[in-house]
């Protein structure tokens, strides 16, 4: 299939660019998925590990983007697990 893909480049050079973008589309959205499946509110391991969002600092910054967010003076409220 990719060797079909680079016949057709080869073929209409105008190909190049949207099959550029398209791979950088599909690369982006693979490295963002498996950031996500790093993410602390992800349990993998439920032996091990059951509740890991309660382990998780008050600081811990835990967002892509925090505009209004001030993570630094956070302190937890609630009791401890």
């Amino acid at each position: 299939m990719f060797k079909i893909a680079i016949e057709h480049v080869k073929r209409h050079p105008g190909l190049m660019p949207q099959l550029f973008f398209i791979l950088l589309g599909m690369g982006g959205a693979s490295l963002y998925l498996v950031r996500l499946a790093k993410g602390p509110h992800v349990t993998w391991n439920k032996k091990n590990n059951p509740e890991p969002w309660n382990q998780l600092d008050p600081t811990y910054q835990y967002k892509f983007v925090a505009i209004d967010t001030d993570y630094k003076n956070l302190k937890k409220e609630g009791p401890q697990f």
